[in-house]
């Protein structure tokens, strides 16, 4: 599976942001596809992630409310739709896929197989 992740630019503190994530290749291997994000010498953080079958979500408490994560299996696609951002919401955000879906992992980089390159998203007035 290969991840291809866009979107990502300047946006002020407040506004919004949509990343999108096309996958190709053996995309019926997908069973989740999350978000991680990374800023300069900080550990890659879970933002999300959703079952590619049931679409049932989960979210990072410091993005749950703002952040929401959807699929549209047709185009191969899962959108992260950023509202309300916030400077500390700045940080290389990446998704990954993962052939399986384990409930107590999903939260942990580890879990995920495929990488794709990561989107810059800066959030500054």
């Amino acid at each position: 599976v290969q991840l291809q992740a866009s979107g990502g630019g300047l946006v002020q503190p407040g506004g919004s942001l949509r990343l999108s994530c096309i996958a190709s290749g053996r995309t019926s291997s997908r069973f989740a596809t999350g978000w991680f994000r990374q800023t300069p010498g900080k550990e890659r953080e879970f933002v999300g992630t959703i079952n590619m079958s049931s679409g049932s979500t989960y979210y990072a408490d410091a993005v749950k409310g703002r952040f929401t994560i959807s699929r549209d299996n047709g185009k191969n696609t899962v959108y992260l739709q950023m509202n309300s951002l916030k400077p500390e919401d700045t940080a290389v955000y990446f998704c990954a896929a993962s052939s399986t879906f384990i409930l107590s992992t999903i939260r942990s980089g580890s879990a995920y197989n495929f990488w794709g390159q990561g989107t810059e998203v800066t959030v500054s007035s």
